[in-house]
């Protein structure tokens, strides 16, 4: 019952706030509160129909790398979301998957003394102590896209996203329906914890063991070289789970130069063009969105009020305000090719 709770007050927020999202985004990572709003604009410098602009300046650090077209996209809602809200934002991360320097980088964020932090939690161990001393430092910090789990410990006012082992836990319920019963689970970032958990779930799901096979990120070629090989080593493997574009376009290649595609039961975690006309084809079985514009979107926002009226929206008991998972099947996966075009999804 608290996860239903969960998903319909999550959904409401969502609901409320996505028009306004929808209507900007921009690929710049920074949005600046200096933009000229003074050119006919009233006594106040405002003009009309603008956002008033705000001393307020966040700063938003995540785990993903800019080669990930997912990251891109949850970057777009940040920038839009500082425009609407008429604050300044500043997108940062690290270049590969690393824990050390994201950690760093959070630090380097704390001490310039921003009005708020948002920050996504791979791994709580590694990141712990640099977010909770920004809370030390009385800067108020929300998460977004992983540690759903573990925020709460670190004195996080309120996550954006999805529960990832339940998200995990759905797929590997629907592959169960389709009759697979040797599959395998596609990493592209070892040591990520959502990941992971996304890869348990879907173990439980399926109620039957599944093989973790890790991808290099970066490295299209060689992440389709190692899907090939594991599924020439093991021929009775009849469904594959990937967790991201990273992983899902080069498993794509594979199938289909190995005569696979349609053959195995194949889908994956997050959106990207290719994803989509693959689910459209029926090449995919399906793709599940965690709708990462709004967690770029949302924190911006939520920040925001905090910050002017001391109120935040909580989505729940657990203070998980869910963005997904939305599962986009053929039927619907025209429908989200233009916002993913756009950037939106």
């Amino acid at each position: 019952m608290r996860r239903k709770w969960s998903i319909w007050i999550g959904l409401v927020l969502v609901l409320t706030l996505v028009a306004a999202a929808c209507s900007s985004s921009s690929d710049d990572t920074t949005t600046s509160a200096a933009s000229d709003t003074t050119a006919a604009g009233d006594a106040t410098g405002t003009t009309a129909g603008a956002v008033s602009q705000s001393d307020l300046r966040f700063v938003v650090v995540s785990h993903g790398q800019s080669s990930d077209p997912f990251w891109s996209v949850a970057a777009n809602g940040v920038s839009a979301a500082g425009a609407d809200m008429g604050v300044t934002v500043e997108y940062q991360s690290p270049g590969t998957f690393d824990m050390v320097e994201m950690s760093q980088i959070i630090d380097a964020a704390v001490a310039s003394g921003p009005d708020g932090l948002v920050v996504t939690v791979p791994d709580a161990d590694a990141l712990g102590p640099s977010i909770e001393a920004a809370v030390a430092a009385g800067i108020p910090v929300i998460s977004m896209n992983s540690g759903s789990d573990v925020f709460a410990d670190l004195g996080i006012l309120v996550h954006v996203g999805q529960t990832e082992y339940e998200a995990g836990l759905i797929a590997g319920q629907t592959f169960a329906k389709e009759g697979v019963t040797n599959a395998l689970c596609i990493n592209q970032e070892v040591g990520n914890v959502a990941l992971d958990l996304r890869c348990q779930g879907f173990e439980d799901g399926l109620g039957a063991t599944v093989k973790v096979v890790p991808v290099p990120l970066a490295d299209p070629t060689g992440s389709q070289e190692a899907v090939t090989a594991e599924l020439q080593a093991n021929a009775d493997v009849d469904g594959i789970l990937t967790l991201g574009p990273t992983g899902a376009t080069p498993t794509l290649a594979a199938l289909e130069a190995g005569g696979q595609l349609g053959a195995i039961t194949f889908a994956t975690f997050d959106l990207s063009p290719e994803v989509l006309e693959a689910v459209e084809a029926g090449d995919m079985l399906f793709a599940i969105d965690q709708a990462q514009y709004l967690q770029g979107y949302l924190p911006i926002v939520l920040m925001t009020q905090f910050l002017k009226t001391g109120a935040l929206p909580l989505g729940s008991v657990d203070r998980v305000i869910l963005t997904g998972p939305q599962i986009v099947t053929a039927d619907t996966a025209a429908a989200v090719v233009a916002a993913s075009e756009q950037g939106l999804r």
